[in-house]
């Protein structure tokens, strides 16, 4: 089973990143220098930069439906961009979570509640006038 950080090593061997290279890009990115540091809505991030860097995923052999990590890496990413198109910090995600689904953290939802908090913050940008 791939996790968001083999996944990212993927990444890595693809673009072609030295050490130096990749542990800037993770400073950069989510203030670590370390995949073993990250969080697994670090790992989200990390994946849509290593993404805007040119890393195209491929699915493996003999596999029909993506991995839970990798879905959820995925859905956090769009969160993610989301926020950033509204300007709103992390916390505002948080706190969709927590009214919306009882639960404390973004980190902590179920893939089908991120779909959730896309949606609520989909229909937030329609209503202000910004993309969906």
């Amino acid at each position: 089973m791939s996790t968001g950080k083999t996944k990212i090593q993927i990444a890595r061997r693809q673009l072609g990143l030295d050490d130096e290279t990749y542990r800037a890009v993770l400073k950069r990115t989510v203030g670590v220098e370390s995949s073993k540091d990250l969080t697994p809505r670090q790992i989200g991030r990390v994946l849509v930069e290593m993404e805007r860097l040119g890393f195209k995923a491929t699915a493996s052999k003999g596999r029909d439906k993506p991995k839970p990590a990798a879905e959820r890496a995925k859905l956090v990413g769009k969160i993610e961009a989301q926020l950033a198109e509204a300007g709103r910090p992390w916390e505002y995600a948080d706190s969709l979570a927590a009214r919306m689904y009882k639960v404390e953290r973004l980190e902590w939802c179920d893939s089908k509640q991120l779909g959730g908090i896309i949606t609520a913050l989909a229909k937030d940008a329609e209503r202000h006038g910004r993309p969906a």
